[in-house]
């Protein structure tokens, strides 16, 4: 099955360029932000600094492991060959604790907050749904180069590959809306309104990025 090999490393460059161009993307938005914005001398390095070490450190670590447990967990049902309902929740259910642990919304917020429950509901939702995508990536066996061409060759027809896209999108959607909502879920001390603001500009600059390339994929 050396294509499973072959389209599994494909998913994964890919995967890891997107989580750079989203790190990019947050760091470009909070030096604007925070030069615009009314945060005081104190409090513009302490945001800034914290952000750094996270996108640097953390985000970067547990991003990257979250693709991998992801990638893991399809490779294991493909190779298995059994993705039956029984099989398929049992890989969900041994690997979700990992993928969690990982999540860099997840990390910043507090588990005992009333919100906590559903945050990690959608998070569940979302791997489930990474993972059923990616099998469908891992399944193809037709002779293709690069993303582009794995896309194509996967969804066969733009509609259904922005369908599968907004399906993941609308999972993180949830998601950022619930911390908004309430952003005493987050652990961060200061600057809660800055971070939360770059978060959500950061993902609508990424979906806008996402569709774009959907767009030259399959036209």
């Amino acid at each position: 099955m050396d294509y499973v090999e072959r389209n599994y490393r494909i998913i994964e460059k890919r995967m890891l360029e997107q989580m750079e161009t989203s790190l990019n993307y947050g760091k470009e938005l909070l030096d604007s932000e925070v030069e615009v914005g009314a945060l005081n001398f104190v409090i513009k390095p302490i945001v800034k600094s914290f952000y750094k070490y996270w996108s640097d450190n953390e985000a970067k670590v547990g991003t990257k492991e979250q693709i991998r447990v992801t990638l893991d967990s399809a490779r294991e049902l493909v190779q298995n060959g059994d993705i039956s309902e029984e099989k398929f929740d049992m890989v969900v259910n041994k690997n979700f604790p990992t993928y969690l642990e990982n999540d860099q919304t997840d990390r910043q917020c507090k588990n005992t907050h009333q919100n906590y429950k559903k945050l990690k509901e959608i998070t569940k939702k979302c791997f489930i749904t990474q993972i059923k995508e990616t099998i469908l990536f891992l399944n193809v066996m037709d002779d293709v180069e690069g993303y582009s061409e794995l896309s194509r060759a996967t969804f066969k027809t733009k509609e259904k590959a922005y369908q599968a896209l907004i399906r993941q999108l609308d999972y993180n959607e949830e998601g950022i809306a619930l911390v908004e909502r309430d952003d005493s879920i987050l652990k961060v001390p200061l600057g809660k309104g800055i971070i939360l603001k770059v978060l959500r500009l950061g993902f609508e600059m990424t979906k806008e990025k996402l569709i774009e390339e959907l767009d030259e994929i399959f036209n």
